[in-house]
């Protein structure tokens, strides 16, 4: 059979050669630390047979992929571990996830798990380790498969997963004492999870579902090295310290209240400052790059959502209609179908085209109370969101646009070192998009085509479009290396049918416009979220909503202290003077704890020669300056955004 590699070698290896066969033909060193290979993109284990010419990638544990197979495979050594010490559990699903793993379980009425019972587990987990024991993949008929789960172990869970693939080939997998229901890959044994970590316990409702029954969720991570579970381990604790709901209530940036409703943020005057500095440089940058800011309502007529697909694509994620004069209305779920009729307003020629229009626009999503987690997961939010119409001709031009605005925009937020690049596209589950299929195609081409003439280095990621189209999605790393999904640009010929979009051409025709979708910071609650925490509260100087303390050490410095108040103030920097009668190591002391960029020290020497003793947050003292020295410095923080 012939294999081809990544880097599109072509060899010959027999037939029903392994992953792990055709690793040690490349070198013992990959061999050993293979964890799995993809095989047209599907997930096999190291020891499966492989029996048919196939694209093949081995995986090791550096590969995202590799840490899935690693995860999935910790979490039935999990389950193992589980099962020997709680005899009567029950196991629903326990998949790998982006880091680490869960399994949900049911326990007997007489038996809770607690936070204390987390090391015994670990404990049981590290012992069967050292059984050595086999991933065994066995592939069963859907009959037989119904009949072990139903009849002879009696988890209703695992029969009511089976219930949704009767008729397919089904496959377990059993290691040591335990046997589970999973389609793999895992690991070829359990003696390479070398070091374990369960991190916490949740309620979870069996399949998501608020009516079925609440499940205990155990949440873990595992590595190859001890090291690496030393160094996740900091990183955690680093992550609490910058836990943008710490900090967000010590620095009073926003509140999240039931009074107000679960998922519903408000923002304090401090972090209102900050979103209101965003907001007005983004409005800058798209103005500067031909766009038109509209404003929209905060709901609509469900007819809208209908005929845009919305509704019902996104029926579960969206609130109940509401009846108005015999009418229904939608709380406004996405910005994109008013933006449509903002074009339609008007009729346009090839000469108006692109159009770019843009909001700062507030939508609504309902989402579980399970899931809301503070301003990453809520149920209202405002997206920097746009919609370009462009002509066929024009589409690639604006994707390169859209994506050099989303580069600036994150270089100018300290994020732009690590920007990974996903192509986003469809898969063969028709009835997850909507559309004609030579258009997906065309559009799918087009944003490749635009990816690489832009030498982005990027994946494609099938299953993971929108359901009109496909998308470039863009995943920043933080200042701890944690990953967040941001920008986002779609490119859409779906919506120009369902709305009956037009522009007259030069041929004096009816033609489709196509649409590009683009949110390049996605959410400004889930931004603030993740610049709370990448800069660990300590905001740059044009964006710290105080950026200057003045702290007279004397009522004698008062007088001074409001003159250089005034000055400052009058030029437009956000200034605090201190003159309560406290000691100034107080004073610097709380300047520091509410992370204000630079203290102003004024004592009888500074008035006496009209200078300023500076210190800035974090850094400590550096140096006298003068008042025009400061000013400079301060404009300069500004205009470059430093």
């Amino acid at each position: 059979m012939k294999i081809t590699f990544p880097d599109g070698n072509i060899k010959e290896y027999p037939d029903n050669s392994t992953g792990l066969d055709i690793a040690k033909s490349i070198s013992e060193g990959l061999a050993r630390n293979a964890v799995g290979v993809l095989v047209n993109g599907e997930g096999y284990d190291l020891n499966r047979p492989i029996n048919a010419d196939c694209n093949l990638r081995i995986l090791t544990f550096d590969n995202e992929e590799g840490k899935q197979i690693y995860w999935h495979s910790s979490a039935h050594l999990m389950a193992e571990a589980l099962q020997q010490l709680y005899p009567g559990i029950k196991f629903g699903i326990g998949p790998a996830i982006e880091n680490g793993f869960y399994y949900d379980v049911d326990l007997p009425d007489d038996i809770k798990i607690t936070p204390d019972d987390l090391v015994k587990i670990e404990n049981k987990m590290l012992e069967l380790t050292k059984t050595n024991s086999d991933y065994v993949r066995e592939e069963v008929e859907w009959e037989d498969a119904i009949k072990h789960w139903r009849d002879e172990v009696k988890d209703e869970y695992k029969t009511e997963l089976l219930e949704g693939f009767q008729g397919q080939q089904i496959s377990f997998y059993k290691h040591g004492s335990f046997t589970d229901l999973c389609r793999g890959a895992h690991l070829p044994n359990t003696s390479l999870i070398k070091a374990v970590k369960l991190l916490s316990i949740a309620g979870a409702y069996w399949r998501g579902d608020s009516n079925r029954k609440m499940m205990t969720r155990i949440y873990g991570i595992s590595f190859p090295k001890k090291k690496m579970l030393d160094d996740y381990i900091q990183m955690r604790e680093e992550a609490e310290k910058r836990d943008h709901r710490k900090l967000g209530k010590e620095l009073e940036l926003f509140m999240l209240t039931p009074n107000v409703g679960g998922g519903l943020p408000t923002w304090l005057p401090n972090g209102t400052i900050i979103r209101r500095i965003i907001e007005d440089f983004i409005r800058k940058e798209h103005i500067k790059r031909g766009y038109k800011e509209v404003i929209t309502p905060h709901l609509g007529n469900l007819n809208l959502y209908k005929t845009s697909g919305h509704y019902p694509y996104y029926a579960d994620s969206q609130y109940p209609p509401i009846v108005i004069d015999d009418e229904e209305y939608l709380l406004k779920p996405m910005n994109c179908p008013h933006h449509h009729q903002i074009y339609l307003n008007s009729p346009h020629s090839y000469k108006d085209l692109p159009l770019r229009l843009f909001e700062n626009g507030t939508v609504y999503r309902y989402e579980q109370s399970g899931e809301l987690s503070g301003m990453i997961r809520v149920r209202g939010f405002t997206q920097d969101d746009a919609h370009i119409y462009c002509t066929v001709e024009q589409l690639k031009d604006e994707i390169k646009s859209v994506v050099e605005i989303i580069h600036y925009l994150f270089k100018t937020f300290g994020m732009a070192d690590a920007i990974q690049t996903r192509l986003s596209f469809r898969d063969n589950e028709k009835d997850k998009y909507g559309g004609d299929i030579t258009l997906w195609n065309k559009a799918q081409k087009e944003i490749t085509e635009a990816a690489e003439e832009l030498g982005l280095n990027f994946v494609i990621a099938e299953g993971e479009a929108a359901f009109y189209g496909p998308k470039i999605d863009f995943i920043i790393k933080d200042a701890i290396g944690r990953k967040w999904q941001l920008g986002t640009v779609q490119v859409d010929y779906v919506m120009p049918e369902r709305f009956q979009l037009e522009y007259i051409g030069s041929d004096n025709s009816a033609h489709r416009p196509v649409i590009i979708h683009r949110a390049p910071l996605g959410s400004m609650e889930r931004f603030m979220a993740i610049l709370i925490e990448h800069y660990a509260g300590n905001f740059p100087f044009w964006l710290a909503p105080i950026q200057v303390s003045i702290l007279p050490i004397g009522s004698n410095q008062h007088d001074y202290a409001n003159a250089i108040y005034e000055k400052l103030d009058a030029l437009g920097f956000r200034t605090y003077v201190d003159t309560r009668n406290e000691k100034i190591n107080r004073k610097i002391a709380e300047s520091e704890q509410k992370k204000i960029p630079f203290a102003l020290i004024i004592g009888q020497k500074e008035m006496d020669n009209n200078t300023l003793s500076v210190r800035e947050h974090t850094k400590g003292d550096i140096g006298t300056k003068t008042q025009a020295e400061i000013i400079d410095l301060f404009t300069d923080l500004i205009v470059n955004k430093k």
